[in-house]
């Protein structure tokens, strides 16, 4: 019996194959609309997680004033000292690497070709704490930090940039008012998690950065990379309490330093983005009670239509439940058609718009099965209503219908 329904509800779809298709329109685009959104959502998520700990592993990064982003520091807020670097590796358990940064933008020269770079300085205890190789060549030496000799690490782009893509290890490069020796080339990071360009780099010992580019001792970040397993909160509130004493702030006064914990920083980022996925789901999900709305609307002229067949079912002997199984198993194959071709197309979709964000495409076959049966069930939600209206009918007024 149940066999016999579901051929005479395929015959009912196949007369008219237009209708059904704008019938499962909706939910086609309800579907694919929530599985895309959902699969980017979840790809971008994982580029933020995997661009920030790009930055370094438990990695907390310490900068003067009381706030992040432009203007952090002000005049009320001191550098630091190279010295701080060294107190924070000896005083404070947990820590693994210890790195003074400054940073200065300039014109670099090489090959008779310029570029505008971020010209670091820092010892080689920055490449450990941003969890940076060298791709080739070698670090620098104790002597080269001790001395500030005129030597670089550049990044990637700059090879590609200045260097015609080779590997420009001895050859010049031109900083600002002096030359550098290129001892290694950093292996390649990438986009950054605010969409900067990481390889845009060249790294020099810290003493060079400050004698022959910006003119003085200050180090604007502290780079601290704790050790596996360390208490986050304990090692940042041990790493406040020196600073405070080192910058010699009173009990009442307030940091004039900032921490920022990369890991914080990922899962907040994290929950945006999974919320702001949530959302666009939720929106995407109206079209499939969209497309449920139409599906009725379709089987209430459809059993209107087919009045007199109804009738003639009844009147022969048809039960009621026959004819409601029929009609709502003819409601169901629509919208599980609908949501299985919603499926097809947000497979596409979604890779498309990962290539075209540069995030990687997750399959995730939960989400995609959901779908699937939430818009089958549609189906079922929707069709009983013009099902058990068409097996409620009265044969004979069914009979007389026009």
């Amino acid at each position: 019996m149940l066999l016999n329904t579901l051929l005479l509800a395929l015959r009912s779809i196949r007369r008219n194959l237009l209708r059904s298709f704008l019938t499962i329109l909706g939910i086609v685009i309800g579907v694919a609309a929530v599985i895309t959104m959902v699969t980017v959502g979840n790809g971008a998520t994982t580029a933020v997680r995997s661009q920030i700990s790009s930055l370094g592993t438990n990695l907390l990064m310490i900068r003067p004033g009381q706030r992040l982003g432009p203007g952090m520091g002000g005049a009320s807020a001191p550098a630091f000292r190279e010295s701080d670097a060294e107190a924070i590796a000896t005083q404070i358990g947990g820590v693994q690497a210890v790195a003074p940064e400054a940073r200065a933008s300039a014109t670099v020269v090489a090959g008779g070709s310029n570029w505008t770079t971020s010209i670091i300085g820092s010892t080689n205890l920055w490449l450990e704490t941003g969890n940076w190789r060298i791709a080739a060549g070698r670090e620098f030496t104790p002597e080269e930090l001790h001395a500030g000799s005129a030597v670089c690490i550049v990044g990637e782009t700059i090879r590609r940039e200045l260097y015609g893509g080779r590997v420009p290890l001895g050859e010049p490069l031109r900083v600002k008012d002096f030359s550098c020796q290129a001892v290694g080339l950093l292996a390649s990071k990438g986009q950054g998690v605010m969409g900067n360009d990481q390889d845009d780099i060249v790294l020099v010992p810290l003493g060079t950065l400050q004698r022959r580019v910006t003119g003085n001792t200050r180090v604007s970040t502290l780079l601290v990379s704790m050790r596996d397993g360390s208490d986050a909160d304990r090692v940042k509130e041990s790493l406040r309490e020196l600073l405070r004493e080192r910058r010699k702030l009173a009990a009442g006064d307030e940091d004039n330093f900032n921490i920022l914990d990369t890991q914080q920083l990922a899962d907040t980022l994290s929950g945006t983005t999974k919320v702001m996925t949530m959302l666009l789901g939720a929106v995407a999900a109206v079209s499939l009670l969209v497309g449920g709305i139409g599906i009725m609307n379709i089987m209430l002229v459809s059993v209107t239509e087919r009045t007199r067949e109804i009738g003639l079912r009844l009147a022969i002997g048809a039960l009621e439940r026959e004819v409601l199984l029929q009609f709502l198993i003819e409601a169901v194959v629509l919208a599980a058609f609908g949501g299985l071709v919603g499926v097809v197309l947000a497979a596409g979709a979604s890779i498309a718009l990962a290539r075209l964000m540069e995030v990687p495409f997750l399959f995730n076959p939960a989400v995609n099965l959901t779908s699937f049966v939430f818009s089958a069930g549609i189906g079922v939600i929707f069709g009983y209503f013009p099902a058990r209206r068409a097996a409620r009918m009265d044969p004979i007024e069914a009979l007389r219908h026009e």
